[in-house]
Order: C-alpha cells, then sequence, then structure tokens
C-alpha cells in the first residue's frame, strides 16, 4: 500500500467584494471542507483585509483577500484549481508550493 505524502502549499484568494461580502468566513469554512474532502488539512485560514487594486480585474476595483495555508496530496491540487476557476466569488487566485530544498518545510523557516 502506497502512502501519500503531503506537500506544504499558501493559497491567496482574492474574492469580489459585492458578492463575498459577508461570506467570508463561509468560504473559508468551504475551503476547509474540501480540503479535508481532497485528503488534505487546512492549517491556517487569514482574512487579509479589502484592498484597493492597481488595475482593475474583471472590471472590480476592489477586492477581499484570504490567505490559506494547508498540506495536500500533490496530485489533488489540480482538483483545487478545475473548482476555483469558474468560482464566481473568486476574482483571482494563486497556489505556491513552499518548502525548504533538503528538507522539511515548517512555518518557522519562512
Amino acid at each position: 500500500m502506497e502512502v501519500e505524502t503531503l506537500k506544504k502549499y499558501e493559497a491567496v484568494i482574492i474574492l469580489d467584494e459585492h458578492l463575498a461580502e459577508d461570506q467570508g468566513k463561509l468560504f473559508a469554512e468551504e475551503f476547509g471542507t474540501l480540503m479535508k474532502g481532497l485528503g488534505g488539512v487546512c492549517e491556517t485560514s487569514q482574512p487579509m483585509g479589502r484592498k484597493q487594486f492597481t488595475y482593475e480585474i474583471k472590471k472590480k476595483k476592489t477586492g477581499v483577500y484570504w490567505n490559506f495555508a494547508f498540506d495536500l496530496p500533490e496530485k489533488n491540487v489540480v482538483e483545487i484549481k478545475r473548482k476555483y476557476q469558474l468560482d464566481e466569488r473568486i476574482l483571482r487566485f494563486r497556489i505556491l508550493e513552499y518548502g525548504i530544498r533538503g528538507k522539511k518545510a515548517t512555518l518557522e523557516d519562512l
């Protein structure tokens, strides 16, 4: 039996302020549930507040930023991208893998 190793990722998601005004916490819970369903763990979800854009994104001038740190099997990252590409609440998102070459990454290493 093969054991899947979890990799550490960080996601920054920009939500449309009009569609996610009161739904930020609901979105964070939904994200955590998705992680659990894909065999991962959402370590932190942190609201970063509303920020004005330098240039418009999808004809919007501001958005609500959220930062998520999570552990997930590498093959399941594609599922997150696929799910959130079509979500109308999300203006933009970026998922980054983080780690230190040659050893297991910890939050203190960042």
